[in-house]
């Protein structure tokens, strides 16, 4: 059997490298294809020293672009190397640009797809994700589940139960292998922040960073949260461009703005965070295996069984509300969560034996 994976940006790596490992050690021939559709430096530590994963057999070289001439770029340079390996199946992780145009070129060569973390839904199609989502479910041959909400829209939108297999969240088991090695760096990140107690920050949707008003006022919320808690904020240089040319630097002087981290320094951050404020879909679920609170600037999401079972509340643009739940997470006013099932590390275990086993 040979498994062609396509991945092209960083949660795309976390992803697959579990599920290379697992069926590597069940002899399958496999070739690991990257778009080019991102690449951040901070993560090669990562992809080649802690998570052994293999340097790409191919890049596409694909780059930045509009939506429409990303994946148009990717289809158009995937389809040759499609027909040269001629694979068994596609893996395709998430819900990326590459994802969406490697499943769409596999539907036209009658390439089988498995889509891994399918069946995610937020509801929101002004999401770019979202409909990147939403399409791939729909030409997968394999959809592979990470929570019962996932069976369950997908079963809701037509997809035939024996093409939908729950497996748990394969982005777990990357976090499981590199919790230790997140702990051996937790002195060094400790030692740069200056801090034992602090909570940490991550915003990177347009929804928050792109809009001068809400940016402002989520950053005056932050430092007024800065008074009781110090706060943490590694920031993207695009991000901190924003906030200079806004004005802001009185109330960035209130928190610890920091570079861009890679993941394993960023998780021991995580793990020994007070709480977390976050925009992002991985750290939701992250936290909620953490144990660790976390406030969802999003007013919508597609994990809902972080907010259901886990640590994650949803606090969309309401700043009034994000300084109430911090103010009851400090007063120790908080859910404690619970892990959700087969959120347990082996979940790429379970992948490799679905595939090789029927």
């Amino acid at each position: 059997m040979h498994v062609l994976h396509v991945v092209g940006a960083r949660p795309n790596f976390m992803k697959a490298a579990p599920v290379l490992s697992a069926l590597a050690r069940r002899g399958v021939r496999q070739t690991l294809v990257h778009t080019g559709q991102h690449y951040d430096a901070n993560m090669s530590d990562v992809f080649f020293e802690h998570l052994d994963m293999p340097e790409p057999d191919i890049n596409l070289d694909v780059g930045s672009g509009s939506h429409a001439a990303q994946t148009a770029q990717i289809m158009m340079r995937l389809e040759p190397v499609l027909l040269r390996e001629k694979p068994d199946w596609v893996f395709v992780y998430g819900d990326v640009n590459s994802t969406v145009a490697a499943a769409l070129v596999c539907a036209k060569l009658l390439v089988r797809v498995a889509h891994v973390e399918a069946g995610l839904r937020s509801g929101d199609r002004t999401m770019p994700e979202e409909i990147n989502r939403l399409l791939t479910d729909q030409v997968a041959d394999l959809l592979l589940t990470p929570s019962p909400d996932g069976d369950a829209n997908l079963m809701r939108e037509g997809i035939p139960q024996e093409r939908i297999c729950r497996v748990g969240n394969v982005m777990i088991d990357s976090l499981v292998r590199l919790l230790p090695a997140a702990e051996e760096r937790w002195e060094a990140q400790r030692s740069r922040v200056g801090l034992d107690r602090f909570a940490l920050v991550t915003l990177h949707r347009p929804s928050n960073v792109d809009d001068p008003h809400v940016l402002g006022d989520g950053i005056e919320a932050l430092a007024d949260i800065g008074d009781s808690v110090p706060v943490v904020f590694p920031v993207h240089p695009r991000t901190r461009e924003r906030l200079r040319a806004l004005g802001l630097r009185e109330s960035t002087a209130r928190l610890r703005l920091i570079e861009p981290l890679g993941y394993v320094d960023f998780l021991a951050l995580q793990a020994h965070a007070v709480l977390v404020i976050t925009d992002s879909g991985g750290i939701q679920e992250e936290t909620t295996y953490l144990g660790i609170p976390c406030l969802t600037l999003r007013e919508n999401t597609e994990r809902p069984i972080t907010v259901s079972m886990g640590t994650n509340v949803l606090i969309g643009r309401d700043f009034v509300r994000l300084r109430t739940e911090v103010r009851r997470i400090m007063d120790g006013q908080w859910k404690c969560g619970q892990r959700p099932p087969l959120w347990d590390g082996r979940a790429a275990e379970r992948i490799a034996a679905r595939l090789l086993n029927g």
